[in-house]
């Protein structure tokens, strides 16, 4: 069992545990299904979430029954320009955007000497951290360019890891989806969920809001035998 005090890392999704981002991504996604004439709903938009973006493209297209209808070169251009909405969907971001109580964790954990990584499958996480003024706290990120495999798979939070040149277990994993949980679980990290326990039941620790992401709670969480 992973002890408190053998974590010395932690690696963090970006859309929905740092930022609000997410909502920004469904806009641009909802748009562009508008284009394909694929029916957006809450469901998709949840499946969306913690997705790479050719993964996303090829989700929607999939529930459209539209998988089969694009060449490569086609799908790259659609998600391209999905990239672009969201570009610009996202020149109004500021710090306001920061989800309640991130900022004061981040803070701690500088602190407390706590190394930080970033293993968002967003290309455009640089910006984003740069908007919020958070980028000084992850000199460390995995590059999503050079990943093989998305969530679920476990490459994205076990490179968050080597980033750090720690090993997983010495690391906490924070995400908000379920394929996030899923792909810190199979890296051997412990894994934080932030959101409805229901649908992040696999995570070691549970959340319900990013405000009670705090070391003291997961210090108790940890030593009370949930971890």
């Amino acid at each position: 069992m992973v002890k408190f005090k053998d974590i010395k890392g932690f690696v963090f999704d970006l859309d929905g545990v740092i930022a609000d981002t997410s909502v920004y991504h469904s806009k641009a996604w909802h748009q562009l299904a508008d284009e394909l004439g694929v029916q957006w709903s809450d469901e998709l938009a949840d499946n969306l979430k913690g997705v790479s973006r050719m993964d996303s493209l090829e989700l929607i297209l999939k529930t459209g029954g539209k998988e089969n209808d694009y060449t490569q070169e086609e799908k790259e251009k659609y998600a391209a320009k999905k990239n672009a909405n969201y570009l610009d969907l996202l020149k109004g971001m500021d710090s306001s955007a920061i989800l309640p109580g991130i900022a004061d964790f981040l803070a701690s954990l500088e602190a407390n000497n706590y190394k930080l990584s970033l293993a968002s499958a967003s290309k455009n996480s640089p910006l984003v951290l740069e908007q919020l003024g958070l980028a000084k706290y992850f000199a460390e990120k995995v590059d999503p360019a050079k990943l093989k495999h998305g969530k679920p798979d476990p490459e994205i939070f076990a490179r968050g890891a080597q980033v750090l040149n720690l090993k997983p277990e010495q690391c906490i994993g924070v995400e908000d989806a379920k394929v996030g949980v899923e792909s810190i679980n199979s890296a051997g990290e412990t894994s934080i969920g932030i959101g409805d326990v229901n649908v992040l039941s696999e995570a070691d620790i549970n959340f319900t809001k990013t405000s009670e992401l705090t070391l003291a709670n997961i210090k108790k969480a940890m030593e009370v035998g949930e971890v």
